[in-house]
């Protein structure tokens, strides 16, 4: 690696054989929460006064000024390096547990938070400590929860991910978790433990802050997932011999319907149903927060005779731009405003299957849900039509993702990068590589433990050591693979310089350093590039992987230590964090589960 500009080159290949917030959206007027199951979240405000600490005043954010949030802190405000400070801790109380539920009609073994599928609703406002106890209470398998997009600051032992950050949490052990919300916006929390998170381990984060703007009424989280009627587990081994296995529909908020007429398939029990949107009233304009969960599928939003107003991309806020079809890659999470100024009527919500780089799936055009004008006169499903939208898998263009806060990265010369080999491993299965290296963690021995004991890094751990303090650090990603790929980085916001298909040229790929755009997660396009660039500082171990969950349980990952001596001489790890490791260890030698067959870093059985 060139040591001066701590660029690196990485090419891909696959090889074959609740307590409630002061303001904003609350649980009150959930609309992402579908109970399918007795089972409650614990929620308490457990310090604080219940308004805002340091003297920052009043919340300021009303519909007719959303950019506004507090006296000091507002739209405008570098949450990168300043956000309140409110004395309030929300704190959360998780279940994880076997469950059988029959979200479309087709019932099915499944793993959820507290019996409910998405999970429950985490809410906080900007500036708040989030302090949540997950217990687990499946049968087989242990867990461990990652908080998708959270920055982490100086809380990498938080970051939720067994055999990088932690140990599993072993069958009836529990474990703390605690980070401040340093940001504000829309994300999703789910298990980092094998293909979990498919089968039903997964729930919504809401941040309440400032908007891009204006709106009304905040109707809260919109989860959007594809939809396997088989176990994840046993679907891991069509997709490790024969490529990724075919999905039988997808979910808004949970539901959605699948035909069981005249099937002699006993689970096929009908009674899915549509998500339906609280009614809309005309004049008014709703902001929805779109998150995409999926295993294997991207998706296009859009609602039919309406345009979105996209005003923020991940965690970060945008300049807002308008389109009437808006492109969602698995871990990615869009803000929208929708303005209700159509005839009054019903009409479809759509969740438009991109079947160019998603898993096969017959309902790829009826995932839809229901949008009703309080003022409409019929009350069956909408007989609106889809305006002409082409198949795509791209992220929205770049130069729609403006945020609000500019932020120039100063200019390198890209073509230092160091060129790394791509490698072939021939196998009885498909492994993705990087650099030549597919993934392998070990549950019980996690790399931060490793630095904690002074432990070198396995290669299969394929860690990146990057050891100076606020250092620009640049990736060149390529792949001539005719697959898309969402990057999602742990700890940081990346800027996105360059994004494109074909091959990355130094010399005359356009690269934008004056305000890129910052996100989580982007997409590698098929056989294209993605450059990123993220600044080392918040020491850590973060992961960066492929979001296609075939894909990183298939090896697609990498880890960057990131300032090892500042992790050392900072982090507070106590009893109860090695305690995890302990009893995952007591757990793991009984041999109740099968061995580890995946990176680990997405094996189960029910």
């Amino acid at each position: 690696m060139n040591s001066l500009n701590a660029l690196a080159h990485l090419a891909l290949l696959a090889t074959g054989a609740l307590a409630y917030p002061t303001s904003n959206y609350s649980p009150a007027a959930a609309v992402g929460l579908l109970k399918r199951a007795t089972g409650t979240v614990g929620k308490n405000q457990t310090s604080g006064n219940g308004g805002y600490g340091n003297g920052n005043g009043p919340n300021l954010n009303t519909p007719s000024d959303r950019g506004a949030w507090l006296k000091d802190y507002d739209i405008n405000t570098d949450w990168y390096n300043e956000w309140p400070n409110t004395g309030v801790v929300r704190e959360y109380w998780l279940s994880v547990e076997n469950s059988t539920f029959a979200p479309d009609g087709y019932d099915r073994l499944m793993l959820t938070f507290n019996g409910s599928y998405p999970g429950p609703t985490i809410v906080a406002d900007w500036g708040d400590t989030v302090r949540i106890h997950v217990k687990n209470n499946m049968e087989f398998n242990g867990t461990s929860i990652h908080w998708h997009g959270l920055r982490q600051l100086w809380t990498t032992e938080q970051d939720g991910v067994n055999g990088i950050t932690q140990c599993p949490i072993a069958p009836t052990d529990s474990f703390t978790y605690e980070w401040t919300a340093t940001q504000y916006g829309t994300s999703w929390y789910h298990s980092h433990f094998s293909l979990q998170y498919a089968e039903g381990v997964a729930g919504a984060i809401v941040i309440n802050g400032p908007t891009s703007a204006n709106y009304d009424v905040d109707l809260g989280p919109v989860t959007l997932t594809d939809w396997y009627h088989a176990t994840a587990f046993s679907e891991w081994h069509v997709a490790q011999t024969s490529g990724p296995p075919a999905a039988q529909n997808g979910l808004i908020n949970g539901t959605n319907v699948f035909d069981c007429t005249g099937s002699t398939d006993t689970a096929c029990v009908g009674g899915g149903k549509r998500f339906e949107f609280p009614a809309f009233e005309y004049g008014k304009k709703y902001k929805l927060r779109l998150i995409n969960t999926s295993t294997d599928t991207h998706f296009r939003v859009s609602l039919d005779g309406h345009s979105l107003t996209v005003v923020a991309a991940d965690f970060v806020p945008i300049t807002p731009f308008t389109t009437d079809f808006l492109s969602i890659g698995i871990g990615q999470r869009y803000d929208v405003i929708i303005e209700a100024n159509a005839p009054a009527d019903n009409y479809w919500f759509r969740a438009t299957i991109q079947t160019t780089c998603s898993a096969a799936n017959t309902m790829a055009l009826d995932v839809k849900g229901i949008v009703r004008y309080s003022t409409a006169t019929t009350s069956g499903d909408p007989t609106t039509s889809a305006g002409t939208m082409t198949d795509s898998c791209l992220d929205e263009p770049l130069e729609s993702l403006v945020p609000v806060v500019a932020k120039p990265v100063a200019e390198s010369d890209l073509s230092t990068a160091q060129d790394v080999e791509v490698s072939i491993a021939i196998t009885t299965v498909f492994k993705w590589t990087l650099n030549g290296i597919s993934a392998d963690i070990d549950w019980a021995s996690p790399t931060l433990l490793k630095l904690l004991d002074g432990e070198s890094y396995p290669t299969d751990y394929h860690v990146l050591d990057l050891p100076t303090a606020n250092q620009m650090y640049y990736l060149v990603i390529e792949t001539t693979l005719g697959i898309t790929h969402p990057i999602h980085l742990h700890g940081h916001d990346f800027y996105i310089l360059a994004q494109g298909t074909g091959a990355f040229n130094e010399t005359s790929t356009p690269v934008n350093w004056a305000n890129p755009m910052r996100r989580d997660v982007a997409m590698l396009p098929a056989s294209g590039h993605l450059i990123i660039a993220f600044e080392t500082d918040n020491p850590g171990i973060w992961l960066m992987h492929c979001h296609i969950a075939w894909h990183v349980s298939g090896g697609f990952a990498l880890q960057f230590v990131e300032r090892s001596a500042d992790i050392l001489a900072n982090i507070t790890i106590d009893n109860t964090w090695h305690d995890t490791c302990t009893n995952w260890n007591t757990y793991d030698a009984s041999g109740i589960d099968p061995p580890k067959d995946d990176s680990g870093l997405r094996k189960m059985m029910f």
